[in-house]
């Protein structure tokens, strides 16, 4: 067996064995040491990765057009950030998500491994810093304070399009099962008792409708994360930087992504304001509480089979029981349901960390970026697993909900504009007292002729918007 081989770098704190083929360096090394809290790394997050090696990279051409920075140091970082934009080296990204310093040790983590990577190409070993730093190249013009939530911000915005684009396909999904389902008649409920007809696409046309409100909400909330404080170096006075290296450098990182950005106004505001990331995951809780309402109404509509709604059937996915045979649950729905308890309390997390923050900064960011990142990458999941486990093999059990409707008290409702709402209540009573129908009650008290009573119980008239009394 091989022994580990070492390299030594030092810092402020001292010397520190690194192992030699990494590509981080000392700082990473410490954080390892020191926080092993979440077992959620960076690297679990690539879209974490990219974003922060896209600032790295916007800064490093920045710096080289205004002078600051060598061409060829300069050269050798974006050659390094384009590599591990197309995937490469994200394994050298292994700092917990969950830490103190504001999130130093992440920014150091990508400015270590850019410059290792950056002293291989051109011709250099690992820390010969002397070539290529991760603090005086690398890092150039910037702060953790501004590259840092840079990077994050560009990460929701990234991950809000994959979120986006699965909760299209759940939607469609719904519009698909609402037109299957147009013909079914089915009862209303309000307070789960019995209401007024309707039919069950309507249902699951209203389930798509609901959702599809949420992607506007959470575009125009992402929309907030573009505005950066990159330039603003420590608390926003730019120290360190040069002029025009906020607006250049902001004007790279759209050129090199292909994204809008856009530098704050007022940099010192910007550089401890969390203000968006507190709308963004308010957007991703009423996300979660409506999801979570449409996996209540799933459960309810497929209780049963023989003693609840029985009105659809979910996919089986699992026995549902280790001493009841027979038995299967609605898993699918239930998991959902649990991931949008976790997004509406992550929102909590966030709206905690961003009222702790002092001064000119905000030192809970950490805690703020994994609560995000995990509320979104949860709810992607869940949306995914929702759409192909469950909304997509859901049948409904037509005949059942129809005898429901003909046996429901509920539909005295219609009646109302014919024999007013006092005789209804009446019949109502009456109907739940001997057991008997609605419709034989209102023919004996000739309330109706049996051809009027007809046209206002019919269930697709019941069930049209536009219906009126003739």
């Amino acid at each position: 067996m091989s022994q580990q081989k070492y390299r030594i770098e030092s810092d402020l704190i001292g010397e520190l064995k690194v192992p030699a083929e990494a590509y981080y360096g000392v700082q990473t090394q410490r954080a390892l040491d020191n926080y092993r809290i979440s077992n959620t790394r960076m690297c679990d997050y690539p879209e974490y990765v990219i974003a922060i090696a896209y600032v790295k990279m916007a800064a490093a051409s920045a710096n080289a057009e205004l002078g600051v920075l060598d061409r060829k140091i300069a050269d050798a970082i974006i050659a390094a950030c384009r590599e591990i934009v197309d995937g490469k080296f994200h394994d050298q990204f292994p700092v917990d998500m969950m830490q103190g310093g504001a999130g130093t040790s992440v920014n150091m983590n990508a400015n270590e491994v850019i410059a290792n990577r950056a002293l291989e190409l051109m011709g250099h070993k690992k820390g010969e810093y002397q070539y290529c730093s991760p603090n005086d190249h690398v890092n150039c013009a910037q702060s953790t304070n501004d590259a840092y939530p840079t990077a994050f911000r560009y990460t929701f915005v990234r991950m809000n399009r994959l979120l986006e684009a699965s909760l299209r396909n759940l939607i469609a999904a719904f519009r698909a099962k609402g037109e299957e389902f147009k013909e079914v008649i089915k009862m209303g409920r309000t307070q789960l008792q019995d209401a007024v007809p309707m039919t069950s696409g309507q249902e699951f046309n209203a389930f798509a409708n609901n959702l599809e409100e949420e992607i506007a909400n959470l575009q125009r909330n992402a929309v907030l994360l573009t505005e950066i404080n990159m330039g603003g170096t420590a608390i926003g006075t730019g120290l360190n930087a040069v002029p025009g290296f906020a607006e250049l450098c902001t004007s790279k990182l759209c050129e090199f992504t292909g994204d809008s950005f856009k530098k704050a106004p007022d940099l010192v505001e910007a550089t401890p304001d969390t203000g968006a990331y507190v709308s963004y995951s308010a957007a991703l809780k009423r996300l979660a509480v409506k999801l979570s309402k449409i996996c209540n109404d799933l459960r309810l509509m497929a209780s049963g089979p023989r003693c609840g709604l029985n009105e659809i059937n979910l996919p089986p996915m699992a026995p549902g029981s280790s001493i009841m045979p027979g038995k299967v649950n609605p898993v699918i729905p239930e998991v959902t349901n649990q991931v949008c308890f976790k997004v509406i309390g992550n929102d909590t997390t966030v709206a905690f960390a961003a009222e702790a923050g002092q001064l000119q900064l905000n030192v809970m960011e950490p805690v703020i970026a994994e609560s995000i990142l995990e509320s979104v990458t949860w709810l992607r999941n869940a949306i995914d697993t929702l759409r192909t486990r469950c909304i997509e093999g859901i049948t409904v059990n037509a005949d059942h909900c129809y005898e429901m409707v003909k046996h429901s008290i509920g539909i005295v409702t219609a009646l109302n504009p014919y024999i007013g709402y006092k005789t209804s209540t009446k019949v109502a009573k009456e109907a739940l007292a001997t057991g008997r129908s609605v419709y034989d009650l209102v023919l004996e008290h000739g309330y109706m002729s049996k051809e009027k009573l007809d046209e206002a119980l019919d269930p697709k008239q019941m069930t049209a918007s536009h219906a009126l009394i003739k």
